[in-house]
């Protein structure tokens, strides 16, 4: 009976530390605080450009993805991912994918870029549509270098107080720390706990860790 449920402690642990790593995600709501309209006239454009979109290395079971959420009347408007031949004409007679629910999560996990538009006639002309560029993470992006943060130190020596009031002595401590990813950092130490704890009962050792 123990050595059962010690089982199946085990399996809700490494299910639970395993399935913690497997994606990140970046949440943006297209328009912002406007949201999906023509009210206004929104400038879609200048907000694709003033967003980060990019989409990192997969690290064991690791992998950024991107989700763009529209929110609309949807008596009104709809979302419509198109190709860029459609996406510069305004067609909406064959989309790759349409959206009708108001309230749209849309997980972008290509690279490359994804075209939306609205479907109502007259407001993809109007300016409801929006180009989506995922980028590939690059190493500076993802996790500063620590090799350019080496060669301030002999100079914040020899200059003395100088050089630390102007920051020069601060740079290597962002730049030495590269970007945490959470449940991968924490999914071999525990594991490894989980093992450690319970191997004994595995080998017919339950008796000694109860006690």
């Amino acid at each position: 009976m123990e050595k059962a449920m010690a089982m199946s402690i085990f399996v809700v642990l490494v299910s639970i530390v395993g399935g913690a790593g497997l994606s990140e995600a970046a949440v943006y709501s297209v328009g912002d605080v406007v949201g999906w309209t023509i009210l206004g006239s929104p400038n879609y454009t200048a907000w694709a450009i003033s967003k980060r979109f990019d989409m990192g290395d997969t690290i064991g079971d690791f992998q950024h993805n991107n989700v763009a959420v529209f929110k609309y009347n949807k008596n009104f408007h709809n979302v419509l991912e198109v190709s860029k031949a459609d996406y510069k004409a305004c067609n909406a007679a064959s989309p790759i994918a349409a959206y009708t629910s108001g309230n749209d999560p849309i997980t972008l996990k290509r690279r490359g870029h994804h075209f939306f538009i609205c479907g109502v006639p007259g407001h993809c002309s109007a300016g409801q549509k929006v180009d989506v560029r995922i980028a590939k993470r690059t190493a500076s992006s993802a996790a500063p270098s620590v090799s350019p943060a080496a060669s301030p130190l002999p100079a914040t020596t020899s200059s003395g107080s100088g050089s630390n009031s102007s920051g020069g002595g601060v740079v290597p401590n962002p730049a030495a720390a590269p970007r945490p990813s959470g449940a991968n950092t924490a999914t071999p130490t525990v594991l490894a706990l989980a093992l450690t704890l319970l191997y004994p009962v595995f080998t017919g050792g339950l008796v000694a860790v109860i006690s």
